[in-house]
């Protein structure tokens, strides 16, 4: 079924692999329809050009054989009378042995149309065919009949081979015996001329179909390069993405491991002790009652006490899971109750400073800024033996920066290298601010470690849509 779904689902690798190969097969097309246009026409302008000069080479040797043969019977006709019969019988006789060739004749009609001379077809001699035409419409004698008025001159047109009797195309030049009212000429089958255009048309198609099949192969070939390029990297991205994806799930359980490890160990280490210790102080105090000892009150204040301790240490640990002060009051109060809580703890000489920018963040970055703050701070608590702290939050034209820095002693080398393959500190940040297109800079010496976390402009939300929410606090 995965099969069948594959070519109208394709998924994000193949849908890359389309699209490299697509534009390929467009512009290979596109140029492939080129290069056969143009080599089209330039074949087709090398035919015409060599049939018109063929053509023209049969028309050069018409107009000579006719002139041959006028000249060879011209003492005939120049010294005869237009009315000497005797003198056109013998010029008559003269044309009708110039046979040439196996089609080569010459012919013979008067000005009315007469045929005289027709050594190849004798059948048309002493017939009048004024207003022959040939199969597609062509006139044919009346035309040679006007040239030969004219002069002289070539006539095309279709005619029956002697040889076959089928039409084929003739090229004639006639000229005029004025004084005789004759039209004298011979012509030429040019569909050996014909066969060679054709020939060399379709050797032209035959090199186009080469071509396109040559390019076809070519494109064959690179879109098979392109495929088998794209699955390999879709193959391995794939097995890359699945690796990442079961190192971020593992590294998701392992985080959640430890922060469940983390508020059992408060729980019991805190709560629990002062609860047992309230349990003790409430049956101590139970026992002085019966026996109406006086200071059964400093045991019950003393059971109070460790209670409002417990509650204490429950909303400590709320606030450590998710502070209600970044919710309700944003990232500035929230930030300045963490450090605030953090030199109360530790001892450490804690500063924050923050320019007011209101709520600006959308709550991702609030969210990720506070963790970062939080976890950079359990990190200088636990390691860094800092006397001095500083905090700093400011918006700007960029988006927004956090920085942390203290006097420590710095970020040892092999811890370093160590968290960023596979520790949840430096590398958590990492992936907090990544997520959200921003920067994470660590500079770290002996001299001390400053933790500078930067978030994009597109992070912080227009005045218009802080108005709202004022606006309806407001209302």
């Amino acid at each position: 079924m995965a099969f069948l779904r594959f070519p109208l689902r394709p998924n994000y690798g193949q849908k890359l692999t389309l699209l490299a190969t697509l534009p390929l097969i467009v512009a290979v097309a596109a140029i492939s329809a080129l290069v056969a246009h143009q080599s089209r026409l330039m074949a087709e302008r090398e035919i015409q050009a060599m049939e018109q000069q063929l053509i023209e080479t049969k028309k050069a040797e018409l107009k000579n054989y006719v002139t041959q043969a006028r000249n060879g019977f011209y003492f005939i006709y120049g010294n005869a009378d237009p009315t000497d019969s005797a003198a056109k019988q013998q010029v008559m006789q003269i044309l009708a042995a110039m046979i040439y060739g196996e089609e080569g004749a010459f012919f013979v009609y008067d000005y009315d149309g007469n045929n005289l001379v027709s050594p190849r077809q004798t059948e048309m001699i002493n017939a009048n065919w004024t207003g022959l035409s040939d199969s597609e419409g062509t006139p044919v004698v009346d035309e040679l009949i006007d040239i030969a008025r004219q002069g002289a001159g070539y006539h095309s047109y279709l005619w029956p081979k002697p040889s076959t009797g089928e039409e084929a195309r003739m090229i004639t030049y006639v000229t005029s015996f004025p004084s005789w009212r004759w039209a004298v000429g011979t012509g030429v089958f040019i569909d050996d001329v014909l066969e060679t255009s054709a020939a060399a048309r379709a050797e032209v198609e035959a090199r186009v179909r080469r071509t396109f099949l040559y390019i076809g192969g070519i494109t064959l070939a690179a879109v098979l390069v392109v495929f088998a390029s794209g699955m390999t990297l879709n193959i391995r991205e794939r097995r890359l993405a699945d690796a990442k994806l079961k190192e971020l799930t593992q590294r998701v359980f392992d985080a959640q491991e430890e922060e469940r490890g983390r508020v059992a160990r408060e729980l019991h280490d805190g709560i629990s002790q002062i609860l047992v210790g309230v349990r003790y102080a409430l049956d101590t105090a139970k026992r002085r009652l019966k026996k109406g000892d006086e200071r059964a009150g400093d045991t019950l204040d003393k059971g109070i006490d460790n209670l409002l301790g417990a509650i204490q240490e429950v909303r400590r640990i709320s606030r450590d899971l998710r502070p209600g002060a970044l919710d309700d009051l944003g990232l500035g109060p929230a930030l300045k109750a963490l450090t605030e809580d953090f030199a109360i703890r530790t001892g450490i000489e804690t500063d924050f400073n923050t320019v007011v920018f209101r709520n600006r963040l959308d709550q991702e970055s609030k969210i990720a800024l506070y963790r970062i703050a939080q976890e950079a701070l359990t990190n200088i608590e636990r390691h860094a033996n800092a006397t001095e702290v500083s905090v700093n939050m400011r918006g700007h034209r960029s988006g927004a920066t956090l920085s942390i820095r203290d006097n420590g002693c710095g970020i040892p080398q092999e811890r370093g290298r160590r968290d960023r393959p596979g520790g949840l500190g430096l590398r958590n940040m990492q992936e907090r601010i990544e997520q959200l297109d921003g920067d994470l800079r660590i500079l770290s010496s002996r001299e001390g470690t400053l933790i500078e976390a930067e978030l994009p402009l597109s992070h912080l939300l227009p005045p218009e849509e802080l108005s709202e929410p004022t606006s309806k606090a407001a209302s």
